[in-house]
């Protein structure tokens, strides 16, 4: 999957005051937005008591004025041979060296999921479920909702990628679906920092009323249990029978 971010470097600033407070700022930049730095721009901007009037870009390979002294200025410039080599120059280091700043100061996050359950927003399902991506980098990222394997792509709705303010970003996605026995409901998340889709399966909570009837299915059948080995018990202890010894007794005039 490929990714993005927009990376701004400032490479050089200075300012100049004065007694009357006027300024003056400049301001290199080498902005890109891909890691091999094909698309990497060049900025160089003038300003004037806050107010840009001049800027040299690297996608026009000129400088331009924004009124008319900066106009002249900007010709002028743009005639110096020295000048214009020296912003090529720069244009080209911000492309050589906007892989390895790409590398080496953007790393990527892996976000954390959590998938649950929600009240459904419409009277069409009777059921929703939210997949939500937590502090991730960078911001692009693809969540594909799957039943029994296969991509959804209706009753789907997606918010967008929101930041954090910590350079980390989050995403919810929400599935308005009517259940069926035994299927499998499935969030794939896909993202620079994962080296393969990740998959993460809905499972549902056990209904309550069949937990009470497994629930008293045990009870019954550990009575029955517990009957069966009384009535054991009880008939093994009738069939001993105890013999009672019989003492006569003798009377006198009794004949033998």
């Amino acid at each position: 999957m490929k990714h993005s971010a927009v990376l701004i470097l400032t490479l050089n600033t200075f300012c100049v005051f004065s007694e009357s407070a006027l300024y003056g700022q400049a301001l290199g930049r080498c902005q890109f937005s891909s890691s091999d730095g094909h698309d990497a721009v060049y900025l160089e901007q003038y300003y004037f008591n806050k107010m840009l009037f001049a800027q040299y870009n690297s996608t026009l390979g000129k400088m331009v004025g924004y009124t008319k002294k900066a106009m002249d200025v900007a010709d002028t410039l743009n005639q110096n041979p020295e000048f214009v080599t020296h912003e090529k120059w720069k244009t080209r280091l911000c492309k050589q060296n906007s892989q390895l700043a790409f590398k080496g100061l953007l790393r990527s996050v892996e976000p954390y999921v959590r998938l649950r359950s929600a009240e459904a927003a419409s009277r069409k399902h009777p059921a929703m479920l939210i997949c939500s991506m937590y502090n991730f980098y960078p911001k692009q990222i693809i969540v594909t909702w799957l039943r029994d394997g296969k991509e959804v792509t209706s009753d789907v709705t997606s918010a967008e990628e929101h930041p954090n303010g910590n350079w980390l970003y989050q995403i919810h996605s929400y599935l308005e679906y009517t259940p069926r026995s035994g299927e499998k409901i499935t969030c794939m998340v896909e993202h620079a920092s994962l080296k393969e889709p990740k998959l993460y399966d809905w499972e549902p909570a056990p209904d309550p009323g069949m937990h009470k009837i497994i629930i008293g299915t045990a009870g019954l059948v550990l009575g029955l249990f517990f009957l069966a080995a009384g009535l054991i018990y009880y008939k093994k202890k009738s069939a001993v029978r105890v013999m009672v010894p019989i003492t006569e007794v003798f009377h006198p005039g009794d004949t033998l």
